[in-house]
């Protein structure tokens, strides 16, 4: 993959820091992204020629565009578009404003969505490229207190799908990102935490503790989470999903055992619904 051109939003720490970081020292170029161009200093630091600090607001109109082709006019290519930016809620649905549900899909899916359409038209001309959509394990199952966060996610796995068969005739590839638990800040700075309601204690109250618990303390490594993206893409067939972490793989597959389960055990129900 030397030589490519990766886009990476949300770069200034955690998953989209590390990707970026793997991405030059295998000496790739990269437009980093960020709403504090000052907080990329360290990756510019690291080499000045094959970095690009674009100001990039995903959840603001308008802002996707410019900041694509600006990494176009620096480099003349983009490769690899990586949509990481974004930010987590605890809460349960009812503790969970319409301000805040509506704040956090417009960074975590039209933020994405954005950058997306953005993108497009410049891979399509290269007739090349990827699309990497980080979402989480909560983007194909989901626990009481993560009903937001894990909304934003299912949405962004579902506009991928379909994407996928969309662009794949233009010779673009689309990987859904599934990470578990990984030593990033979305447990910290990128965690938000809903009003209580006591009525919720016993059943969203043991998730707010999990989560302010995990910061810092989680197995994954961001950077190898980059080497498995790179391997996916460099793959003669990638897949469409890619779990990423132990708790990923057991979580995603124990829910996927248990939806066929239930299809099987209702299956005469589903299907008597014809039209007699």
């Amino acid at each position: 993959m030397a030589g490519k051109v990766w886009f990476i939003t949300g770069a200034s720490s955690g998953f989209g820091d590390a990707f970026a970081r793997y991405a030059l020292g295998i000496g790739d170029s990269v437009v980093a992204t960020a709403r504090d161009t000052a907080r990329l200093a360290p990756l510019v630091k690291l080499a000045p020629d094959r970095v690009l600090a674009q100001r990039l607001d995903v959840a603001q109109p308008g802002e996707a565009e410019p900041a694509v082709m600006a990494g176009v006019e620096r480099f003349g290519r983009i490769d690899i578009v990586v949509n990481n930016a974004g930010y987590s809620v605890v809460g349960a649905v009812e503790e969970t404003s319409d301000a805040e549900l509506r704040a956090l899909l417009d960074t975590n899916f039209f933020g994405a969505a954005s950058v997306i359409r953005a993108a497009l038209p410049v891979l399509r001309a290269q007739r090349s490229g990827a699309i990497v959509n980080i979402t989480s394990l909560g983007g194909q199952l989901s626990f009481a207190g993560f009903s937001a966060y894990s909304a934003s996610k299912f949405a962004l796995e579902g506009l991928s799908e379909a994407l996928a068969g969309e662009v794949a005739p233009f010779g673009i590839k689309v990987l859904i990102v599934e990470p578990g638990q990984f030593r990033t800040n979305l447990a910290g700075a990128g965690m938000r935490y809903m009003p209580e309601l006591p009525a919720y204690a016993d059943t969203v109250g043991a998730t707010r503790q999990f989560a302010h618990g995990m910061h810092q303390t989680q197995d994954g490594d961001p950077l190898k989470a980059a080497a498995a993206i790179a391997r996916a893409l460099e793959a003669e067939e990638t897949p469409l999903r890619l779990a990423l972490g132990r708790d990923a793989v057991d979580a995603i597959r124990g829910h996927a055992q248990k939806m066929l389960v239930d299809i099987e055990s209702w299956e005469a129900v589903s299907v008597d619904t014809r039209i007699d």
